[in-house]
């Protein structure tokens, strides 16, 4: 996701909205015509920012972080809606390499400058770039969200970073690699910010990781004030709304609007009758209020997929509640709980026949060049008789009602995020259809900053499974899908402890350099293997419900369904 966001960016979390008035959050703008010139954006329900750049620590990636981000900052790799690499939009002019993968030599366009004039350097990448590595070393208490052994290889397959020039980025790695997978998951990491204003202390990066966290929380230090992005902090309320301003000096695509708000929402719906009072414009459509869309006249509806999947995450770890880390460890055991998770009901009862089953970590929608159609068909369906008669021939028996080994009982509290009548819905049909199996599921919810601050690796003794939402986890920075951030051993998103040598042996043949069929051939085993081990419990995969209004434009043409990043400097609002 970010669940990461992330991107865990885990995207954990329901759709982004948009709204678009001349008013909003008590401010006021007004233009030379009657064509308003704020957009509002509504963020996902019950979640707002809570961590600023250059480090995003793994106790607060999310989307809503990474989005404030993608406003103010170019990063070094553009990722394309399609999957590929935009370097019209990227501070990377380009990127070449040697034949072997182990070195890449980044030039940067000389266009890109700073909102305080100076240019964008490669001393600024590689200040960045030192940031990172010293945030994934696990020596400061700031730790990179993607660090460790987990995506693009940081920080243990990066050799050096270093400047060769002000427009030359040499990066060496110690492993040979698929360059393919380090353009997409490890450069493309690296969001610069300006040395010159951020390195406070040039010769302890411990010291300087403890300057961020003194201000990760606080947007309008001024270091803040110098970006090379589209726009600028302006201000912010806690837990009401964000704002930001263009950025005069941007070098890309300026925007039209005067005012971008990201505007925190507590419920789905509220946001549903800002749709039809006409004071959101752009949002999403709760499917507890699908019968009622006819009363939003004048929108359109349209069905996008991130790049993601939706999932169920078990606690493998053995200080887990009721012993059971070891327990979700055992195979059959997670065989017996996707058998009894019923996702055709759940396309066809709770999003309205709206989407597709899901079997391993790459959907079939959106349509990309990585899904493997041999992996269509359901490889556990439903059959919760089969999957209590799996754990009798384990030697589970009933006891009361609940399956019981040994004096360990299946009986567990699954964490689910509130606010979303999806995914209460969800939850309470896999309780039910678990309890056909002998599965005990004690409900608990609470708001997605929370069920994410409790469900860490970090402190394994105070959950056994959680529910992020649907779009559980959505491909940032693994836009070369691999299992890297989730599934390796120690991954920053590998949020229950999951730990697979083959998995890791497969993960890591994916990294590796090769012919076009011999890469697609090891993406391909890592998915297999995926599918059959379940390292989560996979759920259908749905789209987003998304409402706007006719007369905001461009906001579907650059939505980016890959990296789930809006751009509202490419939208314009007629009158």
């Amino acid at each position: 996701m970010r669940l990461h966001h992330w991107r865990k960016k885990l995207l954990w979390t329901t759709s982004l909205t948009l709204a678009a008035a001349v008013t909003g959050c008590g401010t006021t703008s007004t233009a030379s015509s009657s064509a308003p010139t704020t957009a509002v954006i509504a963020l996902p329900v019950q979640t707002s920012p809570s961590w600023w750049f250059p480090v995003i620590s793994s106790a607060d990636y999310g989307d809503s972080n990474f989005q404030m981000n993608v406003m103010m900052y170019v990063p070094l790799i553009h990722i394309s809606r399609t999957d590929g690499i935009d370097y019209k939009r990227s501070l990377a002019q380009s990127v070449t390499y040697n034949a072997q993968g182990t070195r890449y030599v980044i030039t940067l366009n000389k266009k890109w400058h700073w909102s305080n004039g100076h240019p964008v350097t490669a001393q600024d990448v590689v200040f960045t770039w030192n940031v990172l590595k010293a945030a994934s070393t696990g020596a400061s208490n700031l730790p990179w969200g993607y660090g460790g052994a987990g995506s693009g290889g940081v920080p243990t397959r990066w050799t050096s970073v270093t400047a060769a020039g002000p427009d030359t980025v040499i990066v060496t790695l110690n492993t040979p690699s698929n360059p393919n997978w380090f353009i997409h998951n490890g450069l493309a990491q690296i969001v610069p910010v300006p040395a010159s204003v951020w390195d406070k202390h040039p010769h302890n990066m411990l010291n300087e990781l403890k300057y961020i966290l003194s201000v990760a929380n606080s947007p309008s230090n001024p270091v803040y004030h110098v970006v090379d992005g589209p726009y600028q902090f302006d201000q912010m309320k806690p837990n009401d709304f964000w704002s930001f301003t263009p950025n005069p000096s941007y070098d890309g695509h300026k925007s039209s609007l005067q005012k971008v708000i990201f505007q925190y929402e507590s419920s789905a719906a509220t946001e549903f009758l800002g749709l039809r009072k006409g004071t959101i414009q752009v949002g999403y459509l709760p499917t507890s209020e699908w019968n009622a869309r006819h009363e939003l006249t004048g929108d359109k509806m349209t069905t996008p997929y991130q790049f993601g999947f939706t999932f169920l995450q078990p606690n493998y770890n053995v200080q887990a509640p009721g012993k059971l880390g070891p327990v979700f460890q055992k195979l059959y055991v997670r065989q017996a709980l996707e058998m009894g998770i019923d996702q055709p009901a759940m396309i066809q009862a709770f999003f309205h026949n709206q989407g597709v089953l899901e079997n391993d970590p790459i959907p079939s929608q959106p349509k990309t060049v990585f899904y493997d159609a041999q992996l269509s068909h359901l490889i556990y369906p439903f059959n919760p008789q089969r999957g209590k008669a799996l754990l009798e021939q384990h030697g589970w028996h009933l006891h009361n009602g609940v399956m019981e080994k040994h004096g360990v009982k299946l009986a567990f509290t699954l964490l689910y995020v509130s606010g979303s009548n999806s995914a209460a819905n969800i939850v309470q049909l896999v309780k039910q259809d678990w309890a056909q199996e002998g599965i005990q599921v004690s409900l608990q919810s609470g708001p997605f900053d929370q069920v994410l601050s409790t469900a860490q690796q970090s402190d394994p003794q105070k959950w056994n499974m959680a529910f992020w939402g649907t779009s559980s986890w959505t491909y940032e920075p693994d836009y070369y899908p691999t299992g890297g951030s989730f599934y390796l051993t120690g991954a920053g998103a590998n949020q229950g402890g999951y730990n697979d040598r083959n998995m890791d042996r497969l993960i890591l043949r994916s990294y590796a350099p090769g012919t076009p069929q011999q890469i697609r051939q090891a993406l391909d085993a890592y998915l297999s293997y995926a599918a059959h081990q379940l390292p989560v419990l996979f759920l259908p995969y749905t789209p987003s419900f998304n409402e706007h209004a006719t007369n905001i434009h461009g906001v579907v043409a650059t939505y980016n369904p890959i990296t789930t990043f809006m751009y509202p400097n490419h939208w314009t609002i007629s009158g």
